[in-house]
């Protein structure tokens, strides 16, 4: 197998699972400013030539973070991010979706609409006229899922999961492109800060390494 990687929040998620996990595949860099994503090599991949992008031993390929991910805790990590049980499991994939549908989808369409429209209006259709509202939106859906966390310590309460993967990733990103955690949010930020402790934190900070890892 071998992971597409590059920079951006989605391709964090898998880093941070794969450190969290243990996991080991090997791994290419894709320079996306380069558009090399956009190539035919790479898109007869991953039509939409989305990275991360996981191309498995028989030439499949699986696109998505979050499919990626649980791809690899079904195979090789023993359930390790999304749960030991069945209802452990659903849960993990609630508030992952929640996560998505709240803040991920509102906070990277108002950011191509705004500080990433130089680099995205060629490539896809972009909002700029909606960015601010867009933007809103995604505070608004920090401020549920602050409520939800509340004590902590995790999205699910005792247990680290996929879903706190998937929402630090891209809490960072929206503090690198204009939408910082407001500091009301007193949960998330001790959260916030809970998570960066973690040694996955700082191994998926840097897309480029671990590239030429063997499995």
């Amino acid at each position: 197998m071998k992971l597409y990687q590059s920079i951006g929040p989605n391709p964090r998620v898998v880093l941070m699972y794969l450190a969290e996990s243990g996991v080991r595949v090997e791994r290419q860099f894709v320079d996306i400013m380069a558009a090399e994503n956009r190539q035919p090599e790479f898109c007869a991949k991953s039509p939409l030539g989305h990275t991360p992008l996981l191309e498995l031993d028989d030439g499949g390929c699986i696109a998505e973070s979050i499919a990626i991910c649980e791809y690899f805790d079904e195979t090789a990590a023993g359930h390790a991010l999304l749960g030991a049980t069945a209802e452990e499991r659903a849960r993990t994939r609630m508030f992952v979706r929640i996560v998505d549908q709240l803040v991920v989808v509102p906070m990277t369409a108002g950011f191509r609409g705004a500080e990433g429209l130089p680099m995205f209006q060629s490539r896809m259709l972009c909002l700029p006229d909606a960015a601010a509202d867009l933007k809103r939106l995604a505070a608004d859906g920090l401020v549920k899922v602050d409520n939800m966390i509340g004590a902590g310590p995790w999205a699910l309460g005792a247990r680290f999961s996929l879903a706190d993967v998937l929402l630090y990733s891209f809490v960072e990103f929206g503090a690198m492109v204009g939408q910082p955690l407001d500091p009301a949010l007193t949960h998330l930020a001790a959260w916030r800060d809970r998570v960066a402790a973690r040694s996955s934190a700082t191994a998926s900070a840097n897309p480029q390494q671990g590239i030429g890892e063997s499995a």
